[in-house]
């Protein structure tokens, strides 16, 4: 969760802070990735027309958390910030789990950024690139593949491994191509083929796999994880002109642009499949290896054709580099409180750049691309560990309501009271969704990090485990609920269907709440000092 280290760095001795429209443009350029490219195709797939209802369930979902985190984010405008506000509020165990989770997240988007391109090589349709077309089979990455992924991901690191500079001009150059292209791709299937039939003529032909679909796509297809990466703009909040006003305005104008280009992209799709390959293979049929740029072959559109593969490469590449940077810095940044090997924190003399921290997640980043070995697998897993980490943030907003309600909040709607609770329940749906046994496989790398944290507790802090165990108790007794459910849910989220849909719903939004409640009760007595520190300054500009 973590930007801070170099991109501190290269704003301070620019002498100058991040305009609104900068930060939105730094958001949209984080926001706009592969995402794009397959989840569409693999949404559609999943859930027919009514997919685009799973890109507005999402944006809904994501913009609940977002609001939560804004804020925390005006109270705390510091660079970095949403790794450290669940230790704010219930202790360095709650932090240290919720940056871990977060951490998680950030490695799995690099291989899933270089899975993007490479499955789009895969597809080329030009006689020279047949060497090209070994790399998948039946949705996944062979072995040439994946030799390839290892290929990009280390061109992505090494571009951030000298220089700050390098990535900033890199991902700057790219940015408005990455919006101007899904917007050019809208345009052209809206005016060269668009079927309303496609559509449906009732609810039955508009929801064809039923209600459950929709929320399966919501995960499964990437959807969620496509409106991540929000979390740019409270990342950059110590950096921004006026953040009590910036931040708010900077997060909902770059979700709301998202949010329209996803479900524009969505309703262009669906309405361009040819109807005759719908009536003959239905929507589960439809598998286009590369969906927009299969579906402009299709249309006989050559020139959109070749800007899609080159944008294959383009949004992946941007994304990716992003990304390394961004997760280099969060483990990094949990150097800091010694609950890792200090050595991956260190910073490259000359250019400032925490490559050992770089090195370990590009190792982990291959682990990852070989055992999960496709695009969705890949997007699911990030979905998944993404959203256990923005847990801790409606609950964090509440307690330090609770435990400090004297702290400066430039941001304090009355409605976060019942507004929390309700997203606490929609990111455990959410979770949910992305099913068995992805679930269980992310929790236990999760909990990976809890023996390496007691590890260094013990060898540096020597702190009272007992109270910290007590603050983060109820994530980790929420971790295994929403694992046995997992498993004990319907079948459409690969579970036992001991519990059918919707009852697992109502089961887990009526826990949920339980945990919510039994999560803000626990939170420490006394705010953390460090969170004190930095909401002065708020009141020092103010006065």
């Amino acid at each position: 969760m973590s930007n801070k280290g170099g991109v501190r760095k290269n704003l301070n001795n620019k002498g100058h802070k991040i305009s609104l429209f900068s930060a939105i443009m730094l958001a949209l350029n984080s926001l706009i990735g592969s995402g794009w490219l397959f989840g569409s195709g693999s949404a559609a797939r999943i859930a027919g027309p009514a997919a685009v209802l799973s890109w507005i369930i999402g944006a809904i979902i994501i913009i609940a958390i977002a609001l939560t985190y804004v804020e925390l984010g005006t109270m705390f405008p510091e660079s970095g910030g949403m790794s450290k506000y669940a230790q704010y509020s219930h202790g360095p165990m709650l932090g240290f789990i919720a940056a871990w989770a977060n951490w998680i997240s950030l490695v799995t988007l690099v291989p899933m950024e270089a899975v993007a391109a490479v499955q789009y090589m895969s597809s080329w349709p030009w006689k020279w690139a047949n060497w090209t077309h070994h790399f998948m089979q039946d949705g996944n990455i062979t072995t040439p593949g994946l030799l390839i992924v290892f290929a990009f991901m280390i061109i992505f690191t090494l571009i951030n491994f000298w220089s700050i500079k390098i990535m900033t001009h890199f991902t700057n150059l790219i940015s408005i191509f990455k919006v101007l292209l899904p917007t050019l791709t809208i345009i052209m299937l809206f005016a060269s083929s668009f079927h309303p039939a496609n559509f449906g003529h009732d609810v039955q032909t508009f929801m064809p796999y039923g209600s459950r679909a929709i929320f399966e796509a919501a995960s499964g297809a990437g959807i969620i994880m496509s409106y991540d990466a929000f979390q740019t703009v409270i990342n950059i909040g110590g950096e921004l002109e006026n953040p009590r006003k910036n931040i708010i305005r900077g997060v909902l104008i770059s979700m709301f642009i998202t949010a329209a280009i996803y479900i524009l992209l969505q309703v262009a799709f669906i309405g361009a499949v040819d109807p005759g390959m719908l009536a003959k293979n239905s929507w589960h049929g439809i598998d286009f290896a590369s969906p927009f740029a299969d579906i402009a072959i299709l249309l006989g559109i050559n020139w959109l054709v070749i800007l899609l593969y080159m944008d294959a490469f383009v949004s992946p590449f941007g994304t990716g580099v992003a990304f390394v940077a961004t997760a280099s810095r969060a483990l990094a940044a949990m150097t800091y409180t010694k609950h890792l090997p200090a050595w991956l924190g260190r910073l490259n003399r000359r250019y400032l750049v925490p490559r050992f921290a770089m090195i370990a997640d590009l190792i982990l980043a291959m682990i990852l691309v070989s055992v999960f070995r496709n695009w969705n697998l890949l997007a699911t897993v990030i979905t998944c560990a993404t959203l256990i980490a923005y847990l801790t943030g409606p609950v964090t907003t509440i307690t330090l309501r609770k435990i400090a309600p004297d702290l400066e909040r430039p941001y304090k709607p009355t409605y976060m009271r019942w507004f929390a609770p309700l997203t606490f329940v929609l990111t455990s749906l959410a979770i949910y969704w992305t099913m068995w046994p992805t679930t269980i496989q992310v929790i236990l790398v999760i909990l990976v990090g809890i023996p390496i944290y007691f590890y260094y507790e013990v060898k540096y802090q020597k702190k009272d485990f007992k109270s910290q165990f007590k603050h983060a108790a109820w994530l980790l007794g929420y971790l295994v609920f929403i694992s046995i459910m997992s498993y004990c849910g319907s079948d459409g989220f690969g579970g036992q269907n001991w519990i059918k849909y919707p009852w697992d719903f109502l089961v887990i939004a009526l826990v949920s709440l339980v945990f919510y409640k039994v999560a803000i009760d626990t939170g420490l007595e006394k705010v953390d000092p460090a969170a004190i520190k930095v909401n002065e300054k708020i009141k020092l500009k103010n006065d």
